[in-house]
């Protein structure tokens, strides 16, 4: 890449460390620098045009430049610019939208605001300590998340991931971290077995898990409803209610990570109402406040608030908190957000919008290095196979996924490869004119894809 010595892109790589990046090959290549956005659209710093089928990071869930929501954190700028929600002060956004959220969150009773996803995600991980340490159970604390699982990359959140390039090197996970298998029945499904089978063998192997460490020792669990970063896995039908009765038999505390699948992506307003699962704990951000300003949520059921008062008590305070937590401008941003998805019906378009989503992609199937397509609403991967009969995917080496993604790109489409698996996960507010985009795009840069793996594999 040729750029001038005091350019954007020369300052990028000389100032700033990127997230999930290569720093050697961004040293190399430089950025793609975004300068704009509207609607479903962002634009580059040369006035290219992509339709933005990831939504940012799964989070611009209204699009790009929203009036409404410009418009409440500017007059928020204008009335209080902050203030914070320790020792017993408080702002209004930030009470307005928690009434909002237990509104909108049957069985929860309050909420701890927080940053990011993965402050919501430790956040959750220390009131699950914290309510077994006032129950008088100091020993049951081991946490359970499942492998191929993304719930952050703290040192706690981090842990309970289960992706290599977020452990290694890091010391990661910590003690008192286990993980199960992914409930992907495409890849993990023994051969022969069937759907239901796999299901059974998922919840025993949680149980002998939790047997095996001690049930007095395990006191929580984390699951997405559907797992994104891990690859836009749907869980197999049957398998929250299957899991769930193992975890109540043990008394183990459920938080559903609702960082992605929250505010109607999958179709209904909480991702745990589309799979089933009842959780103690709600985790939430991107979507929040449609990622215009940084905020996350955990919501919380009224026996974790019960637990809560009484360490209080004991304390003396709840030990907890963030400067930002509760900011309210963020929060002015996420009411503005949450009451736009009313507005719009934007759970609705998901749905239907999603169904057509879900039925044009299903038409890559029959594609030569496409296994399997799967998702819910307008969330979606596609993984990429070297042979579909033996579901052999492409040798690491080959970058056959990352090879897919730059050539949608080159197209105008933004998407995201996850190991082998396309991405996708457009704003809600996607019209089906411009899921035909994505879908016809998309087979294009999977043409070229299949063409490029065969040339690399003759060479």
């Amino acid at each position: 890449m040729t750029m001038l010595a005091n350019s954007a892109a020369a300052r990028d790589i000389r100032y700033q460390i990127h997230s999930q990046t290569n720093i050697r090959q961004h040293e190399k290549d430089g950025p793609l620098i975004i300068t704009r956005g509207e609607g479903a659209y962002i634009y580059d710093d040369s006035g290219n045009r992509y339709l933005d089928a990831m939504s940012g990071l799964w989070c611009v869930s209204l699009g790009y430049s929203d009036t409404s929501i410009k418009e409440a954190v500017k007059a928020q700028i204008d009335e209080l610019p902050y203030f914070h929600l320790f020792a017993h002060r408080s702002n209004n956004p930030s009470i307005d939208l928690a009434e909002k959220l237990i509104q909108n969150s049957p069985g929860m009773s309050r909420v701890v605001f927080q940053c990011s996803g993965s402050e919501a995600n430790d956040t959750a991980v220390k009131l699950i300590w914290y309510y077994w340490n006032a129950l008088g159970r100091p020993e049951k604390k081991k946490i359970i998340a499942r492998k191929r699982a993304y719930h952050g990359t703290g040192i706690a959140s981090g842990s309970l991931t289960f992706l290599p390039n977020i452990h290694r090197e890091f010391d990661l996970p910590i003690d008192r971290f286990l993980h199960v298998t992914c409930p992907h029945y495409y890849r993990e499904g023994l051969p022969g077995e069937s759907e239901a089978d796999f299901v059974r063998r998922m919840a025993d192997e949680l149980e002998q898990l939790i047997l095996a460490e001690g049930p007095e020792t395990v006191g929580g669990f984390f699951a997405e409803p559907v797992m994104g970063t891990g690859g836009v896995v749907m869980p197999p039908e049957g398998y929250f209610e299957a899991i769930q009765a193992v975890l109540d038999k043990y008394e183990v505390l459920t938080v559903s990570d609702e960082v992605i699948c929250g505010f109607g992506r999958t179709g209904t307003y909480w991702g745990a109402e589309a799979v089933g699962y009842k959780p103690d704990m709600i985790t939430c951000a991107k979507a929040l406040s449609s990622a215009y300003l940084p905020i996350s949520a955990v919501i919380v059921s009224e026996k974790i608030v019960d637990a809560m008062r009484e360490q209080s008590d004991k304390v003396g305070v709840f030990g907890h908190g963030y400067t930002y937590g509760g900011h309210p401008v963020c929060a002015a941003a996420a009411l503005a957000s949450l009451n736009r998805y009313e507005e719009l019906d934007t759970t609705r378009n998901a749905r239907e919008t999603g169904a057509y989503f879900q039925k044009r992609l299903a038409e890559l199937k029959d594609h030569p290095i496409v296994g399997e397509v799967r998702g819910i609403g307008l969330m979606a991967g596609v993984e990429l196979v070297r042979d579909k009969k033996t579901k052999a995917p492409f040798d690491a080496s080959v970058g056959a996924a990352a090879a897919c993604s730059r050539f949608a790109l080159e197209r105008g489409l933004v998407t995201r490869n996850l190991g082998e698996t396309m991405s996708f996960s457009p704003p809600l507010i996607v019209t089906t004119k411009e899921i035909d985009i994505i879908v016809d795009t998309f087979r294009e840069a999977l043409d070229q894809t299949l063409a490029w793996a065969n040339a690399k594999a003759a060479a």
